[in-house]
């Protein structure tokens, strides 16, 4: 089987990427064609987070192994481990200093065509602005503002 996967930057211009992959591949291999596709600097730390239809991050599929107990390592999860249980959208987070985030969505499974090579980038729309967008954290949980509105006074803390 074949899926097509859009990859769609998060930022205010419309960045996207279609691309037809096997379901054999790892993230590992999504994650080279992420970065061939948007024109990205190999040798950055990466990770998948596994989402819900609201885009709500959830476990992580790492590009390294840091020891941790039940780790999804890219090169050992494949596409179709993921997608046959039923999850079909994902963030990618690429350089974890600029924090570039992409949204992962299948958006269709077919049949392999015998006459095309895979992977393809079937479309794009869009460059990769000079910098990563900009980030705005914000919580709705008010139990974690420990400080209010007030600035951080440091000299409390000693």
């Amino acid at each position: 089987m074949i899926y097509r996967i859009r990859i769609i930057l998060d930022c205010d211009e419309d960045v996207i990427r279609d691309i037809e992959i096997h379901e054999n591949c790892s993230f590992e291999e999504l994650h080279l064609l992420i970065i061939k596709y948007f024109n990205l600097e190999k040798g950055e730390m990466a990770s998948f987070y596994i989402s819900d239809d609201k885009w709500i991050q959830g476990r992580e599929i790492t590009l390294e192994n840091f020891e941790a107990n039940n780790q999804m390592l890219m090169r050992d999860t494949f596409l179709n481990t993921l997608f046959n249980d039923g999850k079909n959208k994902f963030i990618y987070i690429y350089d974890f200093l600029k924090l570039w985030t992409f949204f992962v969505d299948v958006l269709e499974i077919s049949e392999e065509k015998n006459s095309i090579t895979y992977p393809k980038n079937i479309f794009s729309n869009g460059s990769l602005p000079k910098e990563a967008p900009k980030k705005e954290f914000i919580s709705d949980d008010k139990t974690n503002d420990i400080f209010g509105d007030d600035e951080l006074d440091y000299d409390s803390f000693y």
